[in-house]
């Protein structure tokens, strides 16, 4: 298959693997990411993952802002197929049309059940047994087009974001080298979505990432591992952002968004039905650190009973 052209588009962590099996199977002679951003608290300028990786490869890169008006470069390397995982935009319909085998995507979930850009965050955080790899031909609108292939895994309750994701990428380059054969050799089947069972992953927005303790506490220990490690779940206290990536449902009862019990792995916050027991942080301005560490920096006896994201 090495005498098939391919392009590859796609952007964070999770798009690597699947880079990296493409350039095994075929000729992956240009990449498409997004375009550099400012990264954290020293407002550096980043390159996506995948702009890295294609550069360790010596592949070529382009990062255009708006791929709708800047897609000239993709049609005059002249693909023979478009691969795409978590790239970030729209495909237009003049790339769609571009390849003579047509464009597919590695989409990390079940479809058509999370269709958009944090599936797996959304699953996570609605508190799904499963998920999977999705690999379809693509359309013109967000994740709808026919599928080809599907495999799915358990979500573990000890699972997060970063594990789950971790997982997701290894499925879905071990399927994408089952399904690129046959898509090339003309064998690969087409299922068309059922759009009565579609929901959405949308992206998660800032007011997505804190924490409301009238909630169940189910639903709150499901946020924190579907936000965990990033962009990270928090609380308001005494004015600071306080991160939370690893908690534990705990039994106490008491008055929602007040601290309850302080624990030797951490402190618990009462829930509309319970309590969640948080027992890894990272403070605003910190590093990650164990809840415990957290509450060595702090006055034990003042922060039993205070009331949180006021």
């Amino acid at each position: 298959m090495k005498d098939i052209r391919a392009v590859f588009m796609g952007t964070p962590e999770f798009a690597v693997s699947i880079l990296d099996k493409l350039v095994e199977l075929v000729d992956v002679v240009l990449v498409v990411s997004q375009p550099d951003a400012i990264i954290g608290r020293k407002k550096v300028l980043e390159e996506s993952a995948v702009t890295k990786r294609a550069s360790e490869l010596g592949i070529e890169v382009v990062k255009p802002t708006k791929i709708r008006e800047d897609y000239e470069k993709i049609i005059e390397v002249k693909p023979d197929i478009i691969v795409t995982c978590a790239y970030g935009q729209i495909i237009p319909k003049i790339l769609l049309d571009t390849p003579r085998l047509g464009c597919i995507n590695v989409h990390a979930s079940l479809l058509p059940k999370y269709r958009g850009g944090a599936p797996i965050q959304r699953a996570i955080m609605e508190g799904e047994k499963e998920t999977g790899i999705t690999v379809m031909y693509m359309d013109e609108h967000m994740d709808s087009g026919d599928i080809i292939e599907k495999r799915s895994i358990p979500i573990l309750e000890s699972d997060n974001c970063d594990s789950l994701s971790g997982k997701l990428a290894s499925l879905g380059a071990d399927l994408l080298g089952e399904v690129l054969p046959k898509v090339i050799d003309g064998t690969s089947k087409r299922v068309s979505q059922d759009e009565s069972k579609v929901t959405y992953g949308y992206i998660i927005k800032r007011e997505d990432e804190l924490l409301n303790f009238n909630d169940s506490t189910l639903k709150v220990f499901n946020k924190i591992r579907g936000l965990s490690t990033k962009p990270g779940a928090y609380f308001i206290l005494n004015g600071r952002i306080i991160k939370v990536l690893e908690s534990r449902i705990g039994s106490s009862h008491g008055d929602t968004n007040h601290v309850t019990e302080i624990y030797k792995d951490g402190f618990g916050i009462a829930t509309l039905d319970g309590e969640i027991v948080i027992t890894k942080v990272k403070p605003e301005g910190k590093k990650e650190m164990s809840a415990r560490d957290f509450l060595n920096g702090i006055n034990k006896d003042e922060l039993k009973g205070m009331e949180l994201n006021v």
